[in-house]
């Protein structure tokens, strides 16, 4: 039951996602951050099957590390949206990824952006998206609630909102989200709302 969603607000952008490691009916871990940093300022969250998930998010920031590094200069937010789009679309017609994806980034000549990547290769810019089942009521509560010139507070209080409508209304919920934001200063890791935390393993 993932839930990765993502918003732009005047100045920023911020990608918030749940943090369970699932397989069938087992939870193996509620700690697991599915938000990338690719770069400075750059934020890569992703929903999808676990290995392809961590493989392919990896295989983005390498390569984005790897233009950099050969060019001296970052790719563009737009530029990494449209070279994640292509590496999806050719594993489409070999060996598909099974991973959904949220882009969001800061540039200095454009300001904030967020891109929604699925795994059929499509790419959209959007001011607002989500990803899996928590995406029914993060989508509702920010179309209800969402403002283009939201400040960071206003923005953090939606993505609350959004993430207890989650909690209460699907009927297996993460109990853990970690919220990253991205601005003019970098990306980083903003908080994590957690209602429950992985305990340590008694000794038989």
């Amino acid at each position: 039951m993932e839930s990765v969603f993502g918003l732009v607000g005047k100045d920023f952008a911020i990608v918030v996602a749940d943090s369970s490691a699932v397989h069938s009916i087992l939870v193996h871990k509620t700690n697991e951050d599915k938000i990338m940093v690719l770069d400075s300022h750059k934020l890569m969250g992703a929903s999808g099957e676990t290995g392809d998930r961590a493989q392919f998010t990896e295989y983005i920031q390498k390569n984005v590390a790897l233009y950099q590094f050969r060019n001296g200069i970052p790719l563009t937010t737009s530029a990494t949206a449209n070279f994640t789009r292509g590496e999806l679309a050719t594993a489409l017609r070999k060996n598909p990824y099974m991973v959904n994806i949220i882009l969001a980034g800061y540039d200095k000549e454009t300001g904030p952006s967020l891109y929604y990547i699925d795994y059929i290769a499509s790419l959209h810019k959007l001011d607002k998206a989500a990803f899996g089942y928590g995406s029914y009521f993060a989508l509702s509560m920010m179309d209800r609630h969402f403002r283009k010139d939201m400040t960071v507070e206003e923005a953090i209080e939606l993505v609350d909102k959004c993430i207890v409508e989650i909690r209460s209304r699907l009927v297996v919920a993460p109990p853990n989200f970690v919220i990253k934001i991205v601005d003019k200063d970098g990306a980083r890791e903003y908080a994590w709302r957690q209602s429950i935390k992985d305990g340590q393993v008694l000794a038989a």
